[in-house]
């Protein structure tokens, strides 16, 4: 497949998935936006007024890139797992499969359109940030880097799940039981200077933690002891998903009937 063909169908892909979530925007964009404002409300402005600080910053600028983050991988995830498993359970998927499509192309095309909706969310919950508090951006590069890594991250998970799901219930086990409460967990909310020594060490084998703190620190210049490798594990896992990902397409496994 000539260079030409395979971005006319990455493309396509990712126009369609765009146009996808964008249509249904007042279900797909609209209600995290309200609940972050509503994170911002009681956590920041009610709870935070009386914590005061948290890790030397106003407790307000402490939880909103955490907010941001949460907002962006669980709406990067939720967008591929549901588009892609709809495709499987349709049969659509087929069609694609047994076209001169490339896999990597299939891959990135769903992805993309992941990352699309938790960007544009993400974007949405900054802006919506800045009427309870000021952002200034510590370091941009880092920012950037760690909340595309961030989205892509999460769209390579939605994928894998969507493969080996058999049904819509499936899609909805992975966010409930695991992403969810590894994300509250994660120290959005909270420092885990906070917790006893023991616990520390235990929050410290949750990824999230480690991509919230080095996104808090490319904003906020804080608490960016674990920066250096929680940037090298994102890389290193968001290939191996990619390998994955790659790998259950080139099988069929789950895909074809």
């Amino acid at each position: 497949m000539e260079i030409n063909a395979q971005w006319v169908a990455l493309s396509t892909i990712v126009r369609k998935e765009i146009k996808r979530f964008s249509r249904i925007w007042v279900q797909t964009l609209l209600p995290p936006v309200i609940t972050m404002s509503l994170y911002f409300v009681i956590f920041g402005k009610l709870i935070g007024s009386r914590v005061g600080t948290m890790d030397g910053i106003s407790y307000m600028q402490f939880v909103v890139p955490g907010l941001i983050m949460m907002s962006v991988l669980t709406n990067s995830y939720s967008n591929v797992v549901s588009s892609f498993f709809s495709a499987k359970f349709q049969r659509s998927i087929e069609e694609l499969l047994v076209s001169p499509t490339p896999n990597v192309i299939i891959l990135l095309g769903y992805c993309a359109g992941g990352m699309a909706r938790g960007l544009m969310v993400g974007v949405l919950v900054t802006a919506v940030a800045l009427f309870f508090t000021d952002i200034q951006v510590h370091s941009w590069p880092l920012t950037v880097s760690i909340i595309i890594l961030t989205s892509l991250f999460f769209s390579l998970a939605g994928f894998i799940n969507a493969v080996y799901a058999n049904t819509f219930d499936d899609i909805s086990i992975v966010p409930t039981f695991i992403l969810t409460p590894l994300t509250y967990l994660g120290g959005v909310f909270y420092s885990i200077n906070l917790l006893p020594d023991f616990w520390q060490g235990v929050s410290q084998l949750n990824p999230i933690l480690h991509m919230v703190s080095a996104f808090r620190y490319g904003m906020l210049g804080a608490g960016g002891e674990y920066v250096v490798y929680a940037f090298i594990g994102l890389i290193l896992f968001t290939g191996v998903l990619f390998a994955v990902g790659l790998h259950l397409l080139k099988s069929g496994k789950r895909l074809r009937a």
